[in-house]
């Protein structure tokens, strides 16, 4: 992927152990546009072999985190575009759920794919998956919520 990631774009300060692109220690996922069904979200990611729980498999945390960050960053363009704003509006995880449904590798790259399902004013309903080699190794459903200012998350990109 060539293209300038969301997360450089619009958080290039961001420390987030998921996606910040500052966190020297994190993951730092990069989401793109889909190019897809609208709203939809995309990114491919190399896990390393100290992101394993044991021989050849991810850490369950990891997917987690990783599924997270690309399902927020899905709510908040969403909202972005919906509202004519200039950058994504900050958004907390109020909740979620993954399915693990097969162990991923570590050895080969990851696909994440995320798309909105429901929005309601502040709150975005999203489901997002992982694959690896084409198959689909875990799902996420969660609902994200833009925050206002009293929120230490508000403006946080």
């Amino acid at each position: 992927m060539s293209e300038m990631s969301l997360q450089r774009r619009y958080a290039p300060s961001s420390r987030c152990f998921g996606c910040g692109p500052a966190n020297a220690d994190g993951l730092r996922l990069e989401s793109m546009d889909g190019g897809g069904d609208p709203g939809e979200l995309v990114a491919e990611w190399q896990p390393l072999p100290h992101h394993a729980a044991f021989d050849n498999v991810l850490n369950g945390g990891i997917i987690g985190a990783l599924l997270d960050c690309h399902a927020n960053w899905t709510a908040a363009m969403l909202l972005m575009r919906e509202r004519g704003l200039e950058g994504p509006p900050g958004c907390v995880t109020a909740e979620y759920s993954i399915r693990l449904r097969r162990p991923t590798p570590v050895d080969q790259p990851v696909a994440l794919r995320a798309r909105p399902v429901s929005v309601e004013g502040d709150r975005v309903v999203v489901d997002a998956e992982m694959s690896s080699g084409g198959i689909i190794t875990a799902t996420c459903r969660g609902t994200f919520v833009a925050v206002g200012p009293d929120h230490p998350a508000y403006e946080r990109w």
